[in-house]
């Protein structure tokens, strides 16, 4: 029998393995004790002191760039750390500041290729030019960067094809400045990132009104690429893709990650770039064309973002660590896990793909060529669904027919798949302009 003939009819099981996917849990008692260190600095504003060694954002960052270190030691120095910098100047720092990023790096085996989890470690009150009063930011978003510290633990002990970045930003808060400086060095040093997951605000299950939601997470993702020229927009809209860009492509592959681990703890697809008319650290590399993604709590505790902290009559405001679900966040932390593995073991996303089959009832797929890709997966579905239905793996080619599969009627997407099974994001279909 033809080999992908063979493979296609394997049972699923088989050909969707958790390639790679660590098997240890989060640890909910490191995350604790990171958000309590992180709130033990008073304020993390990032126009607060860069100099004082136990208050303000440069001592939180400074013990930031240690545990990465400490990390490191662990692991045969595995993971190198980096401090980015450059001045900002805008209307939440009209007098400019210097905005910093700590990342810790970890090299994978094939050079040019990266992904990134991120979260920001500044925090604010009521009054964003406040740089003197406490500010906790526990869940906004010290619950990120303890994430993205345990993701880290967690991924040192493996290793990779892809470089993974652990990267914790300054200046969110002030613009998405560290962000933007992070999403400008990528460009301009030329790397390949494959995805990018922004975690703020992970760390708690009950939202405004005490509304529970203990049990999902928002994953909030672009369609259409901000970053398209209006000649690219207008070609994604005939060919129907809209719902199948890069970052719809890694959430739809983060949604479908979840639903493999245990605990059934669902992704809410968020079918919007953020939520409506806000923003994150994760739109700088949308507007560079980096697939990226953010993901936030199935429900948010407004009272508990952003506030002086207070109490009036009987309303607690304040981003304190009592209103954090440790469990809750252990959850999103597995989920960005065995995402970051799963990515960072795969090859890369072919860098095209295409269909034809115009006045003929069988569609024509071809794509680009992956280094290192043991085979490819051809998913398909037809126009009014949103969630592939359909497959064929395909070894030894880099095109193949879809008989009884017509073009006008159903979408295409293509990913390539390692020798340990671990699989790239879809690239969406296009015109064949062959």
């Amino acid at each position: 029998m033809n080999r992908s003939l063979l493979l296609a009819a394997l049972p699923l099981a088989v050909i969707h393995p958790a390639a790679a996917a660590p098997r240890e849990a989060p640890s909910k008692e490191r995350m604790r004790a990171t958000v309590e260190k992180l709130v033990s600095f008073g304020t993390r504003h990032s126009l607060s002191s860069a100099t004082d060694p136990v208050r303000g954002i440069g001592a939180a960052r400074n013990w930031t760039a240690g545990q990465f270190a400490a990390l490191s030691r662990e692991c045969g120095g595995c993971i190198t750390t980096e401090r980015l910098s450059r001045r900002f100047i805008g209307p939440r720092a009209p007098d400019g500041v210097v905005i910093e990023d700590v990342l810790g790096i970890q090299p994978g085996s094939e050079p040019g290729r990266y992904v990134i989890v991120g979260a920001h470690i500044d925090s604010r009150v009521t009054d964003v030019m406040n740089v003197t009063s406490d500010a906790p930011g526990a869940n906004d978003d010290a619950s990120g960067v303890a994430l993205v510290l345990e993701a880290a633990r967690i991924l040192s002990k493996h290793k990779f094809k892809a470089t993974i970045v652990y990267a914790v930003f300054s200046g969110e808060e002030q613009g998405l400045w560290g962000a933007t400086l992070l999403a400008d060095t990528a460009k301009a040093r030329g790397w390949q990132i494959d995805a990018m997951l922004n975690n703020d605000i992970v760390g708690n299950s009950v939202g405004q009104g005490g509304v529970v939601d203990a049990n999902r997470v928002r994953v909030f993702s672009e369609g259409i690429r901000s970053s398209e020229s209006l000649a690219e927009d207008m070609e994604r809209r005939a060919i129907g893709g809209e719902d199948d860009g890069p970052s719809r492509a890694l959430a739809k592959a983060i949604d479908g990650i979840a639903d493999a681990l245990p605990g059934k703890f669902d992704v809410m697809l968020d079918r919007r770039p953020d939520r409506f008319g806000r923003g994150g650290d994760h739109e700088p590399f949308l507007k560079l064309g980096y697939p990226a993604v953010r993901f936030s709590v199935g429900a948010e505790n407004w009272d508990r973002q952003h506030q002086d902290v207070r109490t009036e009559n009987g309303r607690v405001f304040a981003d304190t660590i009592d209103g954090m679900d440790f469990d809750y966040l252990a959850k999103v932390t597995a989920i960005n896990v065995a995402t970051i593995a799963r990515l960072a073991a795969a090859p890369a996303a072919p860098a095209s793909a295409s269909i034809a089959g115009a006045l003929t009832r069988d569609t024509t797929v071809k794509w680009a060529a992956v280094p290192g890709a043991q085979s490819y997966r051809v998913r398909w579905r037809a126009n009014d669904r949103q969630a592939w239905s359909d497959e064929r793996v395909v070894t030894g080619a880099t095109t193949t027919l879809l008989k009884n599969v017509p073009v006008d009627d159903h979408f295409v997407g293509v990913s390539a798949v390692g020798a340990d099974g671990a699989e790239s994001l879809v690239t969406f279909a296009g015109r064949d302009r062959g």
